[in-house]
């Protein structure tokens, strides 16, 4: 399968509080957060398995922490599985991470 990547659109669904990824029109995936206080809280990934393992969850997770990074404001909290794993893959996001205190 090819990978999908350079095809993926992101845009932010703020009435559905999700970020979503489309591939051609098609909502291929989304992920969903919640807004507390100046945290974006990552709840839940989930990507249509007709697109799994093409670089869609990647483009949508690059896509979400890109825009929450232009608000200085803002921290990431990332409950989320897949955008704390990603995170962790993409060590140049982490400063977008809400310190856990100790």
């Amino acid at each position: 399968m090819a990978d999908l990547a350079e095809q993926v659109v992101v845009s932010r669904n703020e009435d559905e509080s999700r970020w979503e990824a489309h591939v051609g029109g098609v909502l291929a995936g989304f992920a969903a957060y919640q807004v507390v206080d100046d945290d974006v809280v990552f709840t839940h990934t989930e990507v249509d398995p007709a697109f799994e393992g093409r670089g869609v969850g990647g483009a949508l997770a690059r896509g979400a922490l890109d825009e929450v990074a232009q608000d200085d404001s803002l921290r990431v909290v990332p409950r989320c599985p897949f955008i704390k794993a990603w995170i962790a893959r993409h060590p140049d996001y982490a400063a977008l991470v809400r310190p856990t205190p100790p």
